[in-house]
C-alpha cells in the first residue's frame, strides 16, 4: 500500500487496516516459523505497510 493511498483513508479505515495489518503479519511470522514462504520478503512488506499506516495515524494525532 502506497502513501499516497493511506492518505486517502479515513482515520476509521487507516486504525482498522492496521489491526488488520499486524493480525496478518503475527500469521505469516508463523507460518514461516513452521514451513518457510515462497516469499519472505511479504513480512518485510507487511512491516513496512504498518509503518505507513502508524505513521500517517500519528500525524493526524498530531495535527488536531
Amino acid at each position: 500500500m502506497k502513501t499516497r493511498e493511506i492518505k486517502e483513508l479515513t482515520t476509521k479505515e487507516i486504525q482498522e487496516r492496521l489491526d488488520t495489518e499486524k493480525e496478518l503479519l503475527s500469521r505469516m511470522k508463523l507460518n514461516h516459523a513452521i514451513s518457510p514462504l515462497d516469499n519472505p520478503m511479504q513480512i518485510k512488506e507487511a512491516r513496512k505497510t504498518i509503518a505507513r499506516l502508524a505513521t500517517e495515524l500519528r500525524q493526524r494525532e498530531i495535527n488536531q
